[in-house]
């Protein structure tokens, strides 16, 4: 437990941004970057911000786990641009602000190639914060209450400084996180770059990656299909679920705001994976059972934000209920699934 960095003092101003932000006769449009835009989160985070007439919108992805069709009503769009790009490599443009959530974030990916997993966390949160620096943006990085590993404080206040092992399966992403988070304070300080922290928790919505290895978007897959709900052992470890557009709305106030963080974005609402599992099956397919398979190395026992810091500084909490969200991604998988509507 210790101070968590907001209160450190820069050593130098910030950058100043593209002096079209000064102009007395041209206002010019807010240019905003979103990394992994095209993934789950980052889709619903650019529709939001298309909203708003005065934004452009640059999303760079490599589509290793985003894909081009969660973005499709924007393509051709006069302020969305779409660039293919890897954040591991440096990126020239000129923004204002940047909304860096490029990094797979589910166990099934980050496990995939957990060498590209760190790098994409420390070599391309390193590139990012070298934009912010050449072009005087405010970046917001999405970090992860993964940064608390398996906790031994209930609920994770941000002052915690987590219980995560260095070396195992999950550390690519665990620790990548934590060194990105790092670095976003030591550019902070020593630079004068103006950054934001959230560390985001079990988020699920409708544009979820059908087969991620995530357990909202495994159980209603697996009822959808008439398969047994496979909760892992011993299926009393809880998890928060945050819906996606309470999610988004907490990322653009802390971006907006005038805090640093870190800040938990999450819904304190705490579940076991046996209740979740009893609740897809009585919303989605009662006929199903539900399934016990041996548990994966690492995985967290209990998981659920304390979301003071939230409320007090960005007026923020969660709106949407489990079972009010569980329906609305049923409803955008059985679309992908072709499974047809129940009567």
């Amino acid at each position: 437990m210790a101070n968590d960095g907001e209160n450190q003092t820069t050593t130098k101003p910030p950058p100043l941004p593209s002096p079209l932000r000064f102009s007395k006769f041209f206002q010019s449009n807010m240019r905003i970057l979103v990394t992994g835009g095209a993934g789950f989160i980052g889709s619903h985070l650019v529709d939001k911000l298309m909203e708003n007439e005065k934004n452009e919108v640059i999303v760079a992805d490599n589509y290793f786990t985003g894909s081009k069709d969660n973005l499709k009503k924007w393509i051709g769009h006069p302020r969305f641009e779409l660039i293919r790009h890897d954040v591991t490599e440096p990126l020239l443009i000129e923004v204002d602000q940047i909304y860096h959530l490029a990094c797979p974030a589910s166990p099934i990916f980050y496990k995939y190639n957990p060498v590209k997993t760190i790098k994409t966390n420390v070599i391309g949160t390193l590139n990012m914060l070298g934009l912010a620096k050449r072009v005087g943006a405010r970046i917001l990085l999405t970090s992860t209450s993964e940064v608390y590993g398996d906790p031994l404080i209930h609920p994770q206040p941000e002052t915690y400084w987590g219980n995560v092992n260095p070396i195992g399966v999950r550390s690519c992403y665990d620790e990548g996180k934590r060194v990105a988070e790092t670095l976003m304070f030591d550019y902070h300080r020593q630079h004068g770059i103006q950054i934001r922290i959230a560390r985001i928790f079990n988020t699920y919505g409708p544009r979820m990656n059908i087969d991620d290895g995530r357990v909202v978007s495994n159980f209603i897959a697996q009822a959808l299909r008439g398969e047994p709900l496979t909760v892992q052992k011993p299926g009393t470890q809880t998890r928060s679920f945050c819906y996606v557009s309470d999610m988004v709305d907490g990322l653009i106030r802390l971006m907006e705001g005038e805090n640093t963080g870190p800040v938990n974005i999450g819904n304190p609402g705490e579940f076991t994976m046996l209740e979740l599992a009893e609740t897809v099956k009585e919303l989605i397919n009662p006929g199903i059972e539900i399934k016990m398979v041996e548990n994966t190395p690492d995985d967290p026992r209990q998981r659920k934000p304390d979301i003071s810091k939230a409320k007090e500084l960005l007026g923020w909490e969660p709106k949407v209920k489990l079972r009010d969200g569980l329906p609305l991604m049923e409803e955008d998988f059985r679309s992908r699934l072709g499974v047809p509507k129940r009567n």
